[in-house]
């Protein structure tokens, strides 16, 4: 038989024969190759313990605080991080993409909250969130570093109309136009209140919420910002932006977890007592001194510190 014979009758068999291989291909392609469709990243959950010395934190807990030690019970125990980045083999930085929940997170924002509206916290949310979850393309990792605070594009936006968790008006300063990153409260108990009531008595300050003489507050947020009305952005960057960038290495999110000590926070900061004229506690001013080691243990240079170490945060 001629070539072009032979051609002509098996081209049907043949066109049959190779349509049939197209459609089974992509098939093998995935059994012999997995890789090319599998997942390339991974689920991430970054988990975070409040605590309070070698005490879990609890709102209808007792501490003993400061230096020198002051009885106190908490009031509040929230903050923002934002940026987060995990470090690879290769110390590379990798962002996390944080899931969208519509409630805890948004963009790169993440809501930690720690009480639960028992106690004297009552003035939180009964709903707690101790995790932040997202995903980053497979890997091994080492280390974590995110952003004590928000970044400057969602630190001034009206949180009567912002997305959740940006929406909480109780972590966000109408005198300020701009929220607080972190609110961290102390009552003391009827003992302190009886001794600090003469030092605590005469300040007068406003920052436009009810001042509270019988407590120690804490709220870290952006301080001078510039701005034509109390409500309204500032038309400038805040000379002092108050966020900290933390780093914590030898973290591996798969086993390690991130724990948030108050007594850390405040181990150097006489809790019963109060700079006159200023709020109760420490609420981010640069003339208030009690201030000074509370910012140094958030990370944060202060009153005319060049160099300082967070301690707040720590791996387990």
């Amino acid at each position: 038989m001629k070539l072009n014979e032979f051609y002509m009758k098996n081209l049907k068999k043949w066109t049959v024969f190779s349509l049939a291989i197209l459609a089974i291909l992509p098939f093998f392609k995935n059994l012999i190759f997995p890789q090319v469709n599998a997942a390339q990243t991974q689920d991430i959950a970054i988990k975070f313990i409040g605590q309070v010395g070698n005490q879990p934190f609890r709102c209808g807990s007792n501490y003993n605080l400061g230096k020198p030690a002051t009885t106190v019970t908490p009031l509040d125990f929230r903050f923002y991080i934002s940026e987060i980045t995990l470090i690879d083999d290769n110390n590379k930085a990798i962002p996390l993409s944080l899931t969208q929940d519509g409630k805890w997170q948004y963009q790169n924002v993440a809501l930690i909250d720690f009480e639960n509206k028992t106690g004297a916290c009552a003035n939180g949310t009964v709903e707690t969130r101790d995790l932040v979850v997202g995903t980053i393309p497979q890997g091994k990792y080492k280390a974590i570093k995110f952003t004590l605070g928000l970044p400057d594009n969602l630190n001034h936006e009206d949180s009567t109309l912002a997305p959740s968790p940006l929406n909480l008006t109780s972590l966000w300063w109408n005198w300020q136009f701009g929220y607080k990153f972190a609110r961290i409260d102390f009552a003391f108990s009827a003992k302190t209140q009886s001794t600090s009531k003469n030092q605590t008595q005469t300040n007068q300050h406003k920052h436009g919420e009810k001042e509270q003489s019988n407590s120690f507050l804490i709220h870290l947020g952006s301080t001078g910002c510039q701005a034509e009305t109390s409500s309204q952005k500032p038309i400038t960057k805040c000379s002092n932006p108050n966020t900290s960038s933390i780093i914590l290495t030898n973290f591996d999110p798969s086993k390690n977890k991130i724990v948030v000590d108050l007594a850390k926070l405040v181990t150097n900061t006489n809790l019963s007592q109060n700079q006159p004229n200023t709020p109760p506690g420490c609420m981010s001013e640069p003339n208030d001194k009690d201030c000074t080691e509370i910012m140094a243990n958030f990370g944060i240079p202060f009153g005319g510190q060049s160099s300082v170490k967070q301690t707040l945060f720590s791996v387990k």
